[in-house]
């Protein structure tokens, strides 16, 4: 394998190059796994890909997760077509989002079923009690990695420990976008020049002019899919063209997490079509947090209970793919200007925003631990202590720390 550590900038654009099997297989193993929300599947698809393969480094990594928390959609489904892409193009990032989306779909495929038959959904709430630790235990993990690489002195610390308090006592998505713009604006103030001479030491200059073609039929594209959502269209209401444009439209204007977006949802498929009543639509959203993909695979159940099994695939393929065609045309666009002072110096201010970013997450995640009785409390630091220790110490693979948190959770909560 290569060490992408010893690496120098003109070489990252350059990972090592894998086969779309062991790209599918990989990244379906991180979706069976990656319970905990975003933030906890881009910490598995951390220590995966880099930490153990070695196929991008944790720049790589940092820079992908600031690209997908500017652009709608869905965040890991954009960060899982980022790294897709740099390892493989396009069908890379294809073979990679289909398959760490599949478990989630299958399950909530599944679930959708039980529940419009029996009316019920399996009580899953020990099992699910036991991801909680395990996940902030590798959200913790990957911040630290990266954390190595990006925060060097104090400046970059200030830079994430101003991020984190503002995420965590502010919050929301314009918060999110101002600490994203905020500190790549400081960056380019505290860093161009340093930037301008290790590029010019370093030989790298920005690139000649950006081929068009393969940005502007992209966007072409994604603006048709955003035009769906505001244009009468002649098809049922109920028709499989119907859940795709509304998906697909509503999918490109989604900026800040699933969970901004479910009351345009909401208001959507219960208030404007009837396709699901308020219980049924609460259930979906819960099915989607109960799974390890993104939440917003809710869709599933909604395009399931509208026209079955066609429904499902259809309305998963409009909520997750127009962003993430979004996202690998503008990781083109990134990579084309590596050599930019401007963007190199923002994003030396932004890495470090967004370790603070992943520290919160790992927090607010473990709000949710069970912590009420003393035993809970033994379990849950247990848990957590534990799975620290399996992926420091021992280099186990965060894929299977997860399936055996759970296991305790059913035994001992």
């Amino acid at each position: 394998m290569i060490d992408n550590a010893n690496l120098n900038p003109q070489e990252y654009s350059k990972p090592e190059k894998v086969s779309l099997v062991y790209l599918f297989g990989n990244f379906l193993k991180i979706g069976s796994t990656a319970f905990g929300g975003f933030m906890a599947l881009v910490s598995v698809i951390e220590n995966i890909i880099v930490e153990r393969r070695k196929l991008l480094n944790h720049e790589d990594m940092l820079d992908g997760i600031s690209l997908a928390s500017v652009l709608p959609g869905p965040v890991a489904a954009n960060v899982v077509a980022y790294v897709g892409y740099r390892l493989r193009g396009g069908l890379g990032a294809l073979a990679a989002t289909t398959a760490v989306l599949l478990p989630s779909f299958l399950l909530v495929v599944g679930l959708t079923i039980v529940y419009l038959q029996a009316g019920d959904i399996p009580a899953v709430n020990r099992i699910l009690a036991g991801f909680i630790p395990a996940v902030v235990a590798i959200i913790i993990s990957a911040a630290y990695r990266m954390s190595k690489k990006a925060v060097k002195g104090w400046r970059e610390v200030a830079i994430a420990g101003v991020s984190a308090i503002l995420l965590q006592t502010i919050g929301g998505i314009y918060i999110t976008f101002i600490v994203i713009g905020g500190s790549g604006i400081i960056g380019w103030l505290l860093y161009r020049r340093r930037v301008a001479k290790e590029l010019a030491k370093q030989d790298i200059a920005e690139k000649g002019p950006l081929a068009l073609k393969p940005i502007i039929i992209p966007l072409i594209i994604l603006a048709v899919f955003l035009s769906f959502s505001f244009l009468p269209l002649p098809v049922g209401q109920d028709s499989l063209a119907k859940l795709f444009t509304t998906f697909s439209g509503m999918s490109l204007m989604l900026f800040g997490g699933g969970y901004v977006i479910i009351p345009m949802i909401q208001e959507i498929v219960v208030n404007n079509f009837g396709w699901l009543n308020q219980q049924e639509f609460a259930s979906a959203i819960s099915m989607g947090q109960i799974t390890p993909g993104p939440i917003l695979i809710s869709a599933a159940f909604i395009g399931y209970k509208v026209q079955g099994i066609w429904g499902a695939i259809v309305s998963t393929v409009g909520i997750f793919f127009p962003p993430a065609l979004l996202m690998v045309t503008m990781s083109h666009l990134l990579e084309h200007i590596k050599g930019s002072v401007i963007i190199q110096a923002a994003l030396k201010g932004i890495r470090p925003a967004v370790i603070g970013m992943i520290v919160i997450a790992g927090f607010i995640v473990a709000k949710d631990a069970p912590m009420d009785l003393l035993q809970e409390q033994i379990v849950s630091l247990g848990i957590f202590v534990v799975s620290l220790a399996a992926i420091w110490k021992f280099n186990i693979e965060v894929v299977f720390i997860i399936p055996v948190a759970g296991v305790i959770g059913l035994l001992l909560y």
